[in-house]
């Protein structure tokens, strides 16, 4: 089968799942001779929606043997070996999918033609879930750990949710597939399927009059009457936003909000403070730069514009301002943005705890709250009774460092930098150690009444 036939069944099979038409969709792939890596994996989707899990299998081993780089089919065939209850092989198939993730958080097919994202964190939660069918675990809780090294803000909180099922030694729920998503052929080859006719068609021409005998083809006509003499000057695009202005000094930054320019930079300002710094955008980033460095900028069309282009000035640049807080504006990128807000004081004065334990989380509670607040949304946030969390001032958990009902909550209280203060936790199985402690009386009792 040529390339060409194949394109045209590739896209006639992704045009019918479009409509629906599942098994249509499927007739047309199998009749493929030679199918690629990425029909397969397609192939392979369709026969998981039908819950034909042996062709599946075979669908997805022929396309790791044709790409052995292709990490999405390792996450579909193992989710194939873990409907199966082939949990061993479902592992080994997870884990090679985060390996073939190469450390990076995602990888995104859009490029090759598959609109899913596949992230690391969720492979890991695969990962663990395929551990703790086997038993393991402490290894479970291990993988889900590591998630949260490869977490993003959407995907954490079903880790938290799996975290908490194992804590339990629960079983949770697999994260899927969606299976009707399919790799789709280049969109511009296909455009090249469809036959075009680049010259058209000839127009034959007869006069009207009997007298003359002339037939032939129409000349061409221009295509624009009273068309321009010159072509029209180019103009200067404008920013969508800010004022332009012409960079008149080099500028060194000092922090990570500030922004390095040298001169003959046009850069955007945004806001003017009232301290003279003012918020710029140069090159699609944005950041401060003292406004005594940039002069106004006048766009005019392209051609005089380029009549002559001024030279930056020589003169020493003038002395730094100095940086007033409330006035200077804005001029931090998004990263930097996220950063301060994670950092920034809470509005109601509320003491922000952030709690070490085998995953970081933070709690607010009021200023000088005693033992009780404090313990209270601790256990509520581990969903454990109070009585199986210690709280410790630091990682060692020793007699000077313990927090509990009997310590003086204002040492504690003054420990916190600001409104931020970082507790380490650990908690014990209360209900194993109850049993333990039944098991002991009982047998106690068993020797009284021996004796």
């Amino acid at each position: 089968m040529s390339f060409v036939d194949t394109l045209r069944q590739w896209d006639t099979a992704v045009t019918c799942v479009e409509r629906q038409d599942l098994s249509q969709a499927l007739r047309i792939f199998l009749a493929i001779q030679e199918p690629n890596s990425k029909i397969s994996f397609d192939i392979g989707c369709l026969h998981l929606l039908n819950q034909d899990l042996d062709a599946a299998e075979k669908a997805f081993d022929c396309s790791i043997r044709k790409d052995e780089h292709l990490a999405v089919a390792f996450f579909q065939r193992g989710m194939t070996f873990y409907k199966k209850k082939r949990y061993e092989e479902s592992l080994a198939d997870f884990q090679h999918a985060f390996k073939a993730l190469r450390g990076n958080q995602l990888i995104d097919y859009k490029a090759l033609g598959l609109r899913y994202k596949l992230y690391a964190c969720e492979v890991l939660i695969n990962v663990a879930l395929a551990e703790a069918q086997l038993g393991h675990w402490e290894k479970a809780h291990e993988s889900l750990v590591k998630a949260l090294n490869y977490k993003t803000d959407a995907k954490l909180n079903i880790i938290d949710k799996a975290l908490d099922s194992a804590l339990k030694q629960k079983l949770f729920k697999p994260v899927e597939f969606p299976s009707k998503v399919l790799f789709k052929p280049n969109k511009h080859y296909v455009a090249e399927l469809e036959k075009k006719d680049y010259l058209g068609k000839a127009k034959v021409v007869a006069s009207v009059v009997p007298q003359d005998a002339f037939s032939g083809f129409a000349p061409l006509q221009p295509q624009v009457e009273d068309g321009p003499t010159r072509p029209k000057e180019p103009e200067v695009l404008r920013a969508l936003e800010g004022e332009p202005h012409t960079v008149l000094f080099e500028f060194v930054p000092e922090t990570s909000d500030e922004l390095a320019v040298v001169p003959g930079n046009i850069v955007f300002v945004l806001q003017k403070g009232a301290d003279n710094w003012a918020s710029v955008i140069f090159n699609e980033r944005r950041g401060l730069v003292p406004y005594n460095y940039l002069e106004p900028l006048e766009i005019h069309l392209a051609s005089k514009q380029n009549e002559g282009v001024s030279q930056p000035p020589s003169r020493k640049p003038p002395t730094r301002p100095e940086r007033k807080q409330g006035l200077t504006p804005s001029g931090s990128s998004s990263g930097d943005t996220k950063r301060k807000e994670e950092h920034k004081q809470p509005t109601d004065n509320s003491y922000i705890v952030k709690v070490r334990f085998t995953f970081n989380f933070a709690v607010s509670v009021p200023p000088g709250s005693p033992y009780a607040i404090l313990i209270e949304k601790i256990s509520k946030k581990l969903n454990r009774p109070p009585t199986a969390i210690t709280l410790s001032l630091t990682s060692e958990a020793t007699e000077q460092s313990i927090i509990n009902a009997s310590t003086e909550m204002e040492s504690v209280w003054s420990r916190a930098s600001g409104v931020h203060i970082t507790l380490w936790c650990t908690t014990t199985e209360v209900s194993k150690w109850w049993s333990l402690v039944v098991i002991q009386l009982l047998r106690l009792i068993w020797v009284l009444i021996l004796l």
